[in-house]
């Protein structure tokens, strides 16, 4: 009796935090005031912990080999949260946001748009400087190191596509001038086009600006009253022209944490690939009314049952339980750690299956019979609707698996109406689905997943498919948690299709997923989760438009520009056209929205992605997570800077207290 009235205890823990996490963004629309310094800190002295413990100063945190690796130590080059959850710490942005998601002042003190988000004026601090990684004087931070980094991500021969799709579809001239270097790389060499810089005429048409040290002037191509919250994204942070002369241009790509210059709140003074990682507080750090680690350590771990041990052992702060783990703990009512089981806040990240339409095979020829059957929309529809996930979300969250199944490709709290309604319940209303399904997941419907697998057998048969159509699906060698993973979800593929029709081959790479399996297009479905990089729907969408050199999942993943069948062609094409006109609509931001929900219904009801969870799961901690920034945009929520923490571990009734704060 004491164990079921445990668990319902926890279940009614986390449907409250459930029900606080899915709040709004906190955008705070067209502009912002402040003449004052950044005031999120709470002085040089960390938060005294709520629970009695003392602060913790050199914190040690944890991250997964292979797939969660630094990997980049250039911001501009790089649009991977592996890399940017650490580089956030490295840079200072324009703006950044505190917890939960408001946006303030950062190195720029005011900002505004006069003309309703065509033009952006910034006022910056005078204060701001550039140091190595041993905290020596390298330069000061000006307003120019924003128009150097415009210049640098837009120029093709420097950048490649990197973070140029905000840029290139809000900005005036920055199109032309991605377009412009690009044509000079190609018609007259990489050289050519890396000679240039910002003072070049050609650049000089772009929408940007710096009149003196302290102002920056942002011009868009129409309205953009979301604009200021892209400077919470990668594509808005700065670089040093006094970098780029010391290094070369070639060597600002693939540089080290040892040769990098920082103006952010930590220097990286150790890097140990797949191994450790170390960050040393910015001596010279602008904000001196902030709190910071002395050290943050990042330890790299080959599966997440470890962290679990080194957290028993105090060699982490904190731990997400495996579910082994997890389980032994509720099933013993006298295991006094049920008594500090939290639930993570739900991250910004809405997880898809993204599938590949253009499959290779380890020989670089294409993988006919799985491009055939994904092409077939009847296939897809089978996997939509007929694969009951219930049991592979149980591996994240086993107390409330259904609490985490994702029904969009956008990320629910990230927009809402002005009558308040969330944008992806709109998108669900679209599409159909139930409030419940009892205890199965809303989209799982077994009759009609079998109507569908018969219908693409018989299509596809006549095709020359062979059955049972494989899923080529990687994980990382030798990492356990993900095999068992894996396992599972082969199991929940081909449990109600059956193993005659479909199968999940379970492969592995040894380092790196992106070089060695989705690079050379080696994957049939894999696993990723997207978070806006600001707070306006588009980011979501242009990353799986056709036809597009900077969509993320379309060139990474699905490789549906290479894609030869005409059905698909004809579909991602009419999504994308969908999209664009809802990107013209700048004048009403209902009928925006409602424009973008209805072209995010059209790539479900084809099944043109398969939304795959939300992620959150179980933890003992000593960070209170309420005080760290939690928002659904941007690459700040990793920042390492004012963080609660305490040497003694945190409650769940600790954490029901902060989160009764956070809703107060």
């Amino acid at each position: 009796m004491m164990k079921k009235q445990h668990i319902k205890c926890l279940a009614m823990l986390l449907a409250l935090l459930l029900a606080l996490t899915a709040c709004s963004s906190g955008n705070n629309g067209g502009s912002g005031d402040s003449s004052n310094d950044n005031g999120n800190g709470t002085g040089t002295t960390a938060p005294a912990p709520s629970n009695g413990g003392e602060p913790i100063k050199d914190i040690i945190l944890w991250e997964t080999s292979g797939t969660r690796e630094l990997e980049e130590f250039f911001i501009l080059h790089t649009e991977q949260a592996k890399d940017l959850n650490v580089l956030t710490n490295a840079y200072s942005p324009l703006l950044e946001l505190s917890p939960p998601s408001e946006l303030g002042p950062a190195v720029a003190t005011k900002w505004d748009s006069p003309d309703n988000g065509v033009t952006w004026n910034f006022e910056l601090r005078d204060d701001v400087t550039w140091v190595d990684v041993n905290g020596e004087y390298k330069a000061d931070c000006t307003s120019q190191d924003w128009v150097t980094a415009m210049e640098w991500i837009l120029n093709y021969a420097k950048n490649g596509s990197n973070n140029t799709s905000m840029l290139r579809a809000m900005v005036a001239g920055a199109e032309e001038y991605y377009q412009y270097t690009k044509a000079l790389t190609e018609n007259e060499g990489e050289e050519a086009a890396k000679a240039l810089k910002s003072d070049n005429p050609e650049f000089q048409k772009v929408g940007i600006e710096a009149p003196d040290a302290t102002h920056l002037t942002y011009t868009c191509l129409k309205p953009c009253p979301y604009f200021d919250t892209l400077c919470t994204s990668a594509a808005l942070y700065p670089v040093s022209q006094a970098e780029i002369d010391e290094k070369g241009v070639d060597n600002m790509v693939g540089m080290s944490n040892l040769d990098m210059w920082y103006n952010g709140p930590y220097t990286i003074t150790e890097y140990i690939n797949n191994n450790t990682k170390t960050l040393t507080k910015n001596e010279s750090y602008w904000d001196k009314d902030c709190s910071l680690f002395d050290t943050v350590t990042i330890t790299m771990i080959e599966s997440q049952t470890t962290d679990d041990t080194l957290y028993e052992t105090g060699e982490v702060d904190f731990t997400e339980l495996n579910i082994a783990n997890l389980n032994a703990i509720l099933e013993d009512p006298s295991d006094e750690r049920n008594d500090y089981l939290v639930e993570t806040q739900l991250r910004k990240y809405s997880y898809q299956f993204q599938m590949n339409f253009a499959k290779k095979n380890a020989d670089g020829s294409l993988d006919d019979n799985w491009n055939t059957a994904v092409a077939n929309e009847n296939f897809r529809q089978a996997l939509l609707h007929g694969v009951n996930l219930k049991n592979f979300w149980a591996r994240t969250n086993v107390i409330d698996p259904l609490g985490i199944e994702n029904l969009c490709f956008t990320m629910k709290g990230l927009l809402k109406f002005s009558d308040g309604r969330d944008y992806t319940d709109r998108v669900i209303e679209l599409m159909g689905y139930p409030d419940s399904n009892g205890d199965l997941p809303r989209r799982f419907d077994e009759a009609k997943g079998l109507e569908y697998r018969d219908k693409a057998k018989e299509e596809l048969t006549a095709k020359g498919v062979t059955f049972p159509v494989v899923i080529d699906y990687y994980i990382k060698a030798g990492n356990n948690t993900a095999l068992d993973q894996a396992t599972v979800l082969k199991e929940c593929i081909e449990g109600t299709l059956g193993s005659d029709f479909v199968t999940l081959n379970i492969l592995t790479y040894v380092t790196s997923l992106t070089k060695e399996v989705t690079a050379p297009g080696l994957h049939s479905i894999v696993g990723s989760g997207w978070g806006a990089d600001y707070g306006d729907v588009e980011n979501f969408h242009d990353q799986i438009v056709y036809g597009s050199e900077s969509a993320y999942y379309a060139n990474s993943y699905t490789y549906i520009n290479e894609c030869t069948d005409p059905d698909v062609i004809a579909q991602f094409k009419e999504f994308t056209q969908m999209v664009n006109d809802a990107k013209d609509i700048v004048d009403d931001l209902d009928a925006r929205y409602e424009a973008f929900a209805q072209a995010e219904a059209f790539l479900l009801q084809h099944a043109l992605t398969w939304p795959e969870y939300y992620e959150n799961t179980w933890q003992l901690t000593k960070i209170n997570d309420y005080s760290k920034i939690n928002a659904l945009y941007g690459i700040q929520n990793y920042t390492y800077k004012n963080w609660e923490t305490s040497t003694e571990a945190y409650t769940a009734e600790d954490y029901a207290r902060f989160a009764a704060e956070a809703n107060g």
